[in-house]
């Protein structure tokens, strides 16, 4: 990708960016680029994602589908995106700190737009972070187009006497949380719930003990929108013996359904 040229138009004055993504090395089906548009230029968020998964022709259809993918994982959007992302995309963009040092391996690129006109290449220093943005964005676009749903996580904590019961489902589209325990619900914070996410996918879980129903025996359960409950501390296991995520997670939801 060219060199990054890192100097950014001061506070509000951009009215869109786009973001460029190339996944590098790692090897097919796996391998990807991207790009969305977003232009808010006009007061509505309008976005364009075109996805496309690369070098899969040397690989047959079954080594395509035993990787979880089919022959078919490019997609396109053109369309609206609510405007909560607008914010979102705005303080991401004017908190970032930009690298003067170009890709060579992959990697995300940024480019500001100000009425209609794209402004120079951005590379920004931390990656991992831009990518899990980009990321983020797509599945707004996934829910937003209903080409997938959101995602809901679901938790069961039995103790000696009570089985509580309850289900944190993650709308990216309109960036709200939704908390459900039996008949009543409310939002918890977007930043917050993150932070859980990426508890939750820390540790290792081994779907070999993992049952199609959550446990009535004393411990704590969770399910991850697959369908399969896995039994924290047993079936869910830390991977560092230093940091015990498990416990962690369980008091996280000890907390909310506490209220």
């Amino acid at each position: 990708m060219p060199k990054a040229n890192f100097t950014m138009p001061q506070k509000d004055t951009f009215t869109g960016i786009e973001l460029e993504f190339d996944s590098g090395i790692i090897p097919p089906p796996y391998s990807h680029v991207y790009r969305i548009s977003l232009d808010w230029s006009n007061g509505e968020l309008k976005a364009k994602l075109d996805l496309h998964y690369t070098d899969r022709e040397e690989l047959s259809e079954n080594e395509i589908v035993d990787e979880g993918f089919t022959t078919n994982d490019d997609y396109s959007y053109n369309g609206p995106l609510n405007n909560v992302w607008v914010k979102a995309i705005s303080e991401k963009v004017e908190t970032t700190k930009w690298s003067g040092k170009s890709l060579e391996e992959g990697g995300i690129i940024i480019k500001p737009i100000d009425s209609g006109i794209v402004g120079k290449i951005k590379v920004p220093a931390d990656q991992e972070a831009w990518i899990v943005f980009g990321q983020d964005l797509i599945q707004a676009i996934y829910e937003t187009s209903k080409k997938e749903a959101p995602l809901t996580i679901h938790y069961r904590q039995v103790d000696t006497d009570t089985i509580k019961d309850c289900a944190i489902t993650i709308q990216f589209s309109d960036r709200e949380v939704i908390f459900t325990e039996g008949n009543e619900s409310r939002n918890i914070n977007w930043e917050y719930t993150v932070q859980l996410m990426k508890l939750i996918f820390t540790p290792d879980y081994n779907y070999e003990i993992a049952k199609e129903a959550p446990g009535n025996k004393r411990g704590a359960f969770i399910e991850c929108g697959d369908g399969l409950w896995h039994e924290l501390g047993k079936g869910v296991i830390n991977i560092d013996p230093s940091n015990d995520v498990v416990s962690k997670i369980k008091e996280i939801f000890s907390d909310l359904l506490e209220g």
